[in-house]
């Protein structure tokens, strides 16, 4: 017979990345919301926002941000061709992400249009 837990296992790419995104939801909203936040979906803006304040460095949530999409479901459908441009604080020469937006063929979408669920 197999383990309750194990029934539940999912096969993530960047398990890293995923569990530092979820610590930092918990860390913000609690556990039960960002368990919430985790199945039903969140925009992108609410997930930079979490990360920023609550990750180690800023460096590291954007890395994690970034690894970490691979194992959401993201919304609308991006198509095979995207990007991920980050947005930069307005001083000159910075290199401090203040927010992120997904390129694609058809046009640019802001981090609050693009809507994240994690894949199951």
């Amino acid at each position: 017979m197999m383990a309750p837990e194990a029934r539940f296992a999912v096969s993530l790419k960047n398990p890293d990345a995923v569990a530092s995104i979820v610590a930092s939801l918990r860390h913000v909203y609690g556990d039960e919301v960002a368990r919430l936040m985790l199945v039903e979906g969140m925009s992108l803006a609410n997930l930079i926002d979490a990360m920023f304040s609550a990750a180690p460095t800023h460096r590291e949530a954007v890395r994690s941000i970034t690894e970490g999409l691979d194992d959401f479901i993201i919304s609308p459908d991006l198509g095979l061709m995207w990007h991920l441009r980050y947005i930069y604080a307005d001083q000159p020469g910075s290199l401090h992400v203040v927010d992120m937006e997904i390129a694609t063929p058809d046009g640019t979408l802001s981090s609050k249009d693009v809507w994240l669920r994690l894949s199951s």
